[in-house]
């Protein structure tokens, strides 16, 4: 389903967290994406989290850590793709050779396994490093990208969020010129500004933070729908003019 709905320009990737260990709210999140008819779901590396998501969905589960072992954890356990990301989500700045060490190592766990593995490039990164660093990952044999903003210089609530979705954004645009695989846009995006990230170039946009930060199992099913009518509306729109 991601791989179609990539290839239609709309999927719709649901975060729930990469340090999300909140059983409840996870689960909300996943159960609310099965309901709103997202495309994949993205989870902590928790086998517990795991297998309640497993249970409650029938989406394709992508696990999320910066830990390689993590990772061929997550194979182990039948996951349908794992991502080294998203690298925002902590305290640190990650270099380019950093996220290099880290999905080779990954690579030589997993040996001859195969896996769809996507991989976050930091937002912290001069364009031309994210560019070259993009580059190297599709050398390597990596399956999407994921775009990210930067917390340098963020203001604080729907400020914040817009220049976020401004920087994943031009990132984006970037990336998609100089690679032939497929790239997702995350950090910021709302349902004003997810159309965009197509006509940047992505392939799939991830949301998390406005929908896991919801109180109810029901805000989050409306607030997924939303982002679903609007990529399917954006994905006919462009059908209509090929």
């Amino acid at each position: 389903m991601f791989k179609q709905h990539m290839a239609e320009k709309r999927a719709l990737k649901v975060i729930a967290g990469i340090n999300n260990f909140n059983f409840e709210n996870v689960k909300n999140v996943v159960m609310a994406a099965e309901k709103a008819g997202a495309s994949m779901v993205d989870i902590c590396a928790d086998k517990q989290i795991f297998d309640m998501a497993r249970e409650f969905t029938n989406l394709p589960l992508i696990v999320s850590s910066i830990n390689p072992m993590d990772l061929f954890n997550a194979f182990q356990w039948g996951a349908d793709a794992i991502e080294l990301g998203n690298f925002e989500a902590f305290d640190r700045s990650f270099s380019a050779q950093e996220v290099l060490n880290l999905v080779q190592e990954t690579l030589n766990l997993l040996g001859e396994n195969k896996i769809f593995f996507s991989v976050t490039i930091p937002g912290n990164l001069e364009i031309a490093e994210q560019i070259k660093l993009a580059m190297q990952l599709e050398e390597m044999g990596i399956d999407l990208i994921q775009t990210e903003g930067s917390k340098n210089s963020m203001s604080e609530g729907a400020l914040g969020l817009l220049e976020a979705a401004q920087m994943t954004l031009a990132h984006t645009i970037e990336i998609s010129r100089n690679v032939n695989i497929p790239v997702m846009s995350a950090s910021g995006l709302t349902t004003t500004t997810a159309g965009m990230a197509f006509a940047a170039g992505a392939s799939a946009i991830g949301v998390g933070s406005c929908i896991n930060k919801l109180g109810s199992y029901l805000e989050m099913t409306a607030m997924i729908s939303n982002f679903v009518e609007i990529l399917n509306k954006q994905s006919h729109r462009s059908e209509m003019f090929v």
